[in-house]
């Protein structure tokens, strides 16, 4: 863990994450299932968030947002960027290697390139009932484009992530090899 945090901290100190854009999923999925089933906002749950670009902009549209990330100084960042809109999110410093879900539950779940397969029940238990995860990540296709992670414990296979949550009805699913090996999913559970 303390390797983990280090190293992330380092990369956030050198600015290999600058941008506050929103991974162009966020947007387009907000557009069409997010915004029908919680047009006034909700809670969200931003799990390895790093410096706040997706808590940021989900705290734009009024959502009340917790933020979680292993690097104090990328949740310093994220806090810095967040400028007024931090009362609506919730910084947190933790390592979500080993999440559990506690008595807290959310609308919305981003996860966005970051893979720890042992804790996807737990996610599923955060999520209220109607409510949303949308997660993306690398796939084993990756490693070819020079960028990214390259161990088979970061990447996901083919198809692995349209069926990592067997609970929740899958509204969005597409596997991509452009500039990157990517999945993408989002699902609603019942």
């Amino acid at each position: 863990m303390d390797h983990e945090r280090e190293t992330w901290n380092r990369r956030y100190r050198e600015g290999s994450h600058p941008s506050l854009d929103p991974d162009p999923l966020l947007p387009q999925s907000y557009a069409e299932f997010v915004t029908p089933l919680f047009p006034g906002g909700g809670s969200a749950f931003d799990v390895a968030g790093g410096i706040g670009r997706h808590a940021i902009w989900l705290a734009r549209r009024h959502w009340q947002v917790t933020l979680a990330d292993i690097s104090p100084v990328g949740i310093d960042q994220a806090r810095h960027h967040a400028g007024d809109l931090a009362n609506h999110i919730n910084f947190q410093v933790a390592d979500l290697a080993d999440f559990v879900a506690g008595t807290k539950s959310y609308d919305l779940l981003l996860v966005f390139f970051y893979l720890e397969r042992k804790i996807f029940p737990e996610l599923v238990k955060v999520l209220r009932p109607g409510g949303l995860l949308i997660y993306k990540t690398y796939t084993r296709e990756n490693p070819r484009f020079g960028r990214g992670p390259t161990h088979s414990q970061h990447l996901l296979a083919n198809n692995e992530l349209l069926h990592a949550f067997p609970g929740l009805r899958v509204l969005y699913y597409q596997e991509t090899i452009r500039d990157r090996g990517v999945a993408e999913f989002v699902g609603r559970k019942a």
